[in-house]
């Protein structure tokens, strides 16, 4: 009682009580770091061309294999060979459920700089905004565009190895296309990324990186295959195929030359690490009037400078055996060891070695396919071709510090005894 009225005096006389005795200090809530964002990689992409069909009024429904997997998704469109602007009218994103059919459930809206349509001018690209699409590494993904206005000849990859449709009308939130045709062409496609830091590794060449001859519609390209290899031995990478068939590595024909083509195709491309360069020459031997080895020899060396001056590790490929294709000679032959030469020698630059020759040779008559190898014929490979392309791909080339990019002509340690498989010393090694 005493002490509660001496409160009540103290506090009557304007005086406070005294402050209770000082205790550890609380540290301030400290802030929740937020998560890095993961930068783009392309887990799918094409190298386009001119020639397509013009299209007005239609649909397109298009199907892609994803080689990594990622949460948030994006598409690139071209117009690179268009004559007007591309309009775009609607864009959407699903996984498939059938032919020309899609899963309702996956299906999501594309938008650009966040509207539902986008043009494209002539020569142009356009990068969608992201969209809370999960693609699992390994899946197909379809992309439906919706293309209102008369397009002109159109842009396109034309040897797709699969089915796509077409159909009237704006039909790209339709569950199934009602009345489609099919295509075997990819129309205005660039690529498709995924939020990843796990880097991509580009297939660069011509119809043997294409994939022209492997089971339709069975992602069996020997591009695919290394994705396949790679995800069973525990690697992310994303693998882009930029092969374009009868394409040339000094001239344009088929699509742009390589020598043209290489900055696109190559090292645009979103997270891109590595670099494959692979069989465009053998094109170029074909020829009517082939240039020499000396020339094709300093482009390849021209296309090593640029990509490791980009930062992309790279990795060279012999040529493979051709002798009995029709534009065989003894000319090209000869051109063609003296190329397999420099790649196979230290003084080629090159961070690695895929010896597709050594895989698929005949031992008997080397300048031929061995005949599990060939798929009839003697340029193209047999699915056994394929596999034993992709199987000479040593896995440990891709493996890279956690977060660290590739610098350039550094090499990542020795050979792994894959057969075909060379890994280059770095220097001072």
């Amino acid at each position: 009682m005493r002490r509660a009225a001496l409160l009540l005096l103290l506090l009557a006389g304007g005086c406070s009580p005294p402050a209770p005795a000082p205790g550890p200090a609380t540290p301030p809530p400290s802030a929740s770091p937020s998560p890095a964002i993961q930068p783009w990689t392309g887990t799918w992409a094409t190298a386009v061309e001119d020639g397509g069909r013009p299209f007005g009024g239609h649909t397109l429904r298009q199907v892609v294999r994803a080689s990594i997997g990622g949460d948030i998704s994006r598409i690139r469109l071209t117009n690179e060979f268009g004559d007007r602007p591309l309009v775009v009218g609607a864009a959407r994103l699903a996984r498939p459920d059938g032919v020309a059919a899609i899963d309702p459930a996956t299906d999501r809206a594309v938008t650009f700089g966040g509207a539902t349509s986008v043009t494209v001018a002539p020569g142009g690209t356009a990068t969608s905004d992201e969209v809370p699409f999960g693609v699992p590494a390994g899946s197909e993904v379809v992309i439906s565009l919706f293309l209102p206005s008369p397009t002109g000849p159109s842009t396109r990859h034309g040897i797709a190895v699969r089915h796509n449709h077409v159909a009237a009308g704006d039909q790209t939130s339709a569950v199934r296309l009602a009345s489609p045709k099919t295509e075997s062409s990819w129309f205005y496609l660039a690529g498709l990324d995924v939020r990843s830091d796990a880097g991509a590794v580009v297939a660069f060449g011509a119809s043997i990186t294409d994939g022209l001859g492997s089971a339709f519609g069975a992602n069996r390209r020997w591009p695919d295959l290394l994705s396949d290899r790679l995800r069973a031995a525990g690697h992310r990478a994303g693998v882009l195929n930029a092969g374009i068939s009868g394409n040339r590595l000094l001239a344009d024909g088929r699509g742009p030359s390589g020598v043209r083509r290489f900055e696109r195709d190559v090292l645009r491309q979103p997270g891109v690490r590595w670099v494959i360069i692979s069989d465009d020459p053998l094109n170029d031997l074909g020829a009517a009037d082939p240039p020499s080895a000396d020339r094709l020899i300093t482009a390849l060396r021209g296309l090593v400078s640029r990509a490791q001056g980009a930062g992309v590790r790279t990795i060279c490929s012999t040529l493979t055996p051709y002798e009995g294709a029709g534009y065989w000679t003894r000319r090209g032959e000869a051109a063609r060891a003296a190329i397999n030469a420099f790649v196979r020698s230290p003084d080629s630059g090159c961070d690695a070695v895929l010896d597709q020759d050594a895989v698929t040779r005949d031992p008997a008559r080397p300048l031929r396919y061995l005949p599990r190898h060939d798929s009839g014929d003697h340029l193209h490979p047999s699915a056994d071709g394929f596999r034993a392309i992709a199987g000479a791909v040593d896995p440990s080339w891709f493996t890279v510090r956690e977060g660290t990019p590739p610098a350039p002509g550094v090499s990542g340690g020795p050979a792994s005894g894959q057969p075909g498989a060379v890994m280059r010393p770095a220097a001072g090694d």
